[in-house]
């Protein structure tokens, strides 16, 4: 009895346990998948570089060869120029006409106001409709179906713009980042020697690792993923599992950068603090390249101080980035004298001589103001023009915001706002100590930004001048306020290593540049604003 009782437990008592143990399994398995396969949906996308999450909503026309191109927020680039011509000055000149015996201004210095105002200018252009989508609208063609993926990429770029919308991306702080710089010292041919701080022998390097950041929002990274949180519940045997899961979603490159100027020319117009601009643009976007060698100057020339013009063409993207030296966008010229000897005139009611490489380009960005401050440009005996008279002494001020009125007509009657989207960049601050650029200033063992003092709320009086200049204008113009961001950064001149240095030679401090900007340095924000700028475009 007890053994058969013994057999009747065992088979009455024991086979709900493999049962429960096949059910448990089963539940853990069917997770283990689900939790894998989301896993792969939530990061293919990292693992395909060519994928953007900021293509635009406006596809390109039916006659491009890859179906699956982004849209063209501008109309494509003009036919460049063959190699040995050069644009004609067939534009006609626009002029200012005061009256030319005046030689009244403002003969204030660059006095420091505090920074407070939104240009008007800058918010009316948030609602201007993006170059080249009324084009395509009214084409008539019909852009089909929206995939999915389409829809999930658009709505990933609005919710970065909506956060970056109403922010001042120009009123921030530096912080460090590890995985600055965007890219390496000596990594990019185009820097020439007088930023190449690294090479040319300075030894610190925590100026490399600052990245810009608002107050108020966070810039589209350019070099590293943001990632997002996923819940994903899970109920097994009425027990309710919930996971919290980071997954690297969205990639903010250098890749969507060129990705924005497909089929665009981006022209930088201005002195030698753009050429260090633009050399930084190049360095940025070539980081976005898998095939480095699809990038190259059209006429075969190396970057240098002496040459004023340069086009590089993205093959894969079909863009171009292009620099135009403009020193003060208005008029060079000289003059005889009465023993024959030629000088120096500037003629603030004419444009700049190369306006007419200006008007092909879809994305202009100017600017002009360190000329302005030294030698025959302050002094302004016998320099200034206006028609044909030569004042004997003008203030350099007033010629400033004179030559900004005529750049601002020739931007009102030469540009199509519908076409093409116009940047200032405002003026970068220099940081001399012990007297200027040319009288043994310095800024030599400087290593960290400054933290704290008035510098950092110097505002030049030249940026008001800016800033009523665009107020003026009829084309909306995108104010890259840049000056309070580049004043903390008195760390980031080449300094004493503009040249090469040998090991074991002494450092020259006799003449030191602490006006430009070392590469890779502040000039990369810049363009990461540039960036910001036309994600913010692109969603008005």
């Amino acid at each position: 009895m007890s053994s058969n009782g013994g057999g009747t437990m065992s088979t009455s008592s024991f086979p709900s346990f493999p049962r429960t143990v096949f059910s448990y399994t089963v539940s853990t398995s069917f997770f283990i998948v689900f939790f894998l396969c989301s896993v792969f949906l939530f990061t293919r996308r990292t693992l395909e570089p060519s994928l953007s999450p900021y293509h635009a909503d406006i596809p390109l026309p039916a006659t491009s060869s890859d179906p699956r191109s982004p849209a063209v927020l501008l109309p494509p680039i003009e036919p460049l120029p063959s190699k040995d011509s050069t644009p004609q000055d067939t534009d006609g000149d626009v002029t200012v006409k005061p009256n030319p015996k005046e030689e009244g201004g403002d003969s204030r210095g660059d006095d420091d106001v505090a920074v407070g105002t939104k240009l008007k200018a800058v918010e009316e252009s948030r609602s201007v409709d993006l170059p080249g989508i009324n084009e395509l609208e009214e084409g008539g063609g019909s852009r089909g179906e929206v995939s999915v993926e389409e829809k999930e990429e658009s709505n990933a770029e609005s919710v970065v713009v909506e956060k970056m919308r109403g922010c001042d991306l120009y009123r921030g702080s530096w912080v460090k980042d590890d995985e600055y710089p965007l890219y390496q010292p000596g990594s990019c041919p185009y820097v020439d020697e007088a930023f190449d701080c690294q090479r040319n022998g300075r030894r610190d390097s925590d100026y490399l690792n600052w990245r810009w950041k608002p107050d108020d929002c966070d810039l589209p990274r350019l070099n590293s993923s943001q990632r997002l949180s996923y819940s994903i519940v899970f109920m097994s045997h009425m027990n309710l599992y919930h996971f919290l899961i980071d997954f690297p979603n969205i990639r903010f490159n250098a890749t969507d950068f060129l990705v924005k100027l497909r089929g665009k020319s981006l022209m930088l117009v201005g002195d030698s603090m753009n050429r260090n601009q633009f050399e930084s643009m190049l360095c940025v976007l070539r980081e976005g390249l898998s095939d480095k060698s699809r990038m190259y100057e059209v006429h075969g020339h190396n970057i240098t101080k002496g040459r004023g013009y340069f086009v590089f063409k993205f093959e894969d993207y079909n863009c171009t980035v292009e620099f135009v030296r403009s020193h003060f966008l208005v008029r060079e010229g000289v003059r005889a004298n009465a023993q024959g000897n030629t000088n120096p005139t500037l003629s603030i009611d004419r444009i700049d001589k190369s306006h007419a490489r200006w008007k092909r380009a879809n994305i202009l960005v100017f600017n002009t103001g360190h000329w302005w401050v030294h030698g025959k440009t302050a002094r302004g005996k016998n320099y200034y023009k206006e028609g044909d008279y030569i004042y004997p002494k003008f203030d350099a001020t007033e010629a400033y915001r004179r030559a900004l009125k005529t750049w601002a007509k020739w931007i009102d009657l030469n540009v199509n706002p519908q076409k093409q989207l116009v940047f200032y960049r405002g003026y970068s601050s220099a940081h001399f100590r012990g007297g200027e650029w040319d009288s043994g200033g310095s800024c030599n063992g400087e290593v960290e930004p400054v933290k704290k003092g008035s510098i950092l709320d110097s505002y030049p009086l030249k940026m008001k001048i800016v800033e009523e200049a665009i107020k003026e204008m009829q084309v909306p113009v995108i104010l890259l306020n840049v000056t309070k961001l580049t004043n903390f950064r008195k760390d980031g001149h080449p300094s004493a290593y503009g040249k090469t240095n040998t090991d074991g030679k002494k450092v020259s401090t006799r003449r030191q540049d602490c006006s430009h900007w070392c590469l890779p340095g502040v000039p990369d924000a810049w363009n990461h604003l540039i960036y910001a700028s036309l994600l913010l475009e692109a969603h008005p």
